[in-house]
């Protein structure tokens, strides 16, 4: 089986890089859990300050595997929902910072990983939509991290058109840290300032960074999740997920 997520330790730094091209690093089975397991092993390595999250090709996540497809290494996107529920968690109490890097486009279950991260570095050439609505869903799971981040107003726009926008957009809603020409430069910076700190300081000053998050998720999680599990075995999902793979307007757009 083809690795789908890389890692690679050098400099105090460690890279985790998605790496599916074939269905736009989606949330696949497969992907999720080789995510966790490399996070794990960098949060295990002594010599590690900082984690940064990156891809490979043109889309840093594109949400659910919708393909269905045994090949993308899924078990279909009900089954996925309880993996992400503890992948976001995982991001969120990993005691070295995590720095999402983003050259692309995010959709959907993407952006709760560029939410559950410390800092997010993007080009200002990416782009980002929450594109639940447009299939029959909701963005139910990653309100955990993404509603925590974004001012209210912001979240009923982006949340209820499934819009895209910018990266300009993106930081000045609070989705993401910056939007850069040189996202590498900005992101060199963070890295320069962690080295500068201490391991202990940091894996307790980011407990108090993400404590009300935390709550939050610990409030909401069995909740959303059982509205994901209802909405997306819906017809109207059926309906939407069958319509995005033929290329096609689902049946109830007007």
């Amino acid at each position: 089986m083809t690795e789908l997520v890389h890692l690679q330790v050098e400099s105090s730094v460690a890279r985790i890089t998605l790496d599916s091209p074939a269905n736009r690093n989606a949330l696949s089975t497969q992907l999720m859990g080789e995510l966790a397991a490399q996070l794990n092993a960098a949060v295990g390595n002594a010599a590690v300050r900082c984690v940064v999250l990156e891809h490979t090709s043109s889309t840093f996540c594109s949400g659910a595997d919708l393909s269905g497809s045994s090949d993308a290494g899924s078990s279909g996107p009900e089954k996925d929902m309880a993996q992400l529920v503890a992948l976001l968690r995982q991001f969120l109490e990993c005691p070295k910072p995590l720095l999402a890097h983003v050259n692309g486009h995010v959709r959907g279950g993407g952006l709760g990983l560029v939410a559950a991260c410390d800092l997010a570095v993007s080009s200002v050439k990416s782009s980002f939509a929450f594109s639940e609505v447009r299939l029959g869903v909701a963005p139910a799971i990653i309100s955990l991290t993404v509603l925590p981040r974004l001012t209210s107003r912001a979240a009923g726009q982006y949340f209820l058109t499934g819009d895209r926008f910018d990266a300009l957009e993106a930081e000045r809603i609070g989705l993401i840290t910056s939007a850069s020409e040189n996202p590498e430069l900005v992101l060199e910076q963070f890295v320069a300032s962690f080295r500068s700190c201490s391991p202990v300081g940091l894996a307790e000053t980011k407990k108090l960074t993400t404590r009300s998050i935390l709550q939050g998720f610990d409030a909401q999680e069995t909740s959303v999740t059982a509205l994901s599990e209802r909405l997306f075995s819906a017809e109207e999902a059926q309906e939407g997920i069958a319509a995005f793979k033929e290329g096609r307007p689902p049946r109830w757009a007007e």
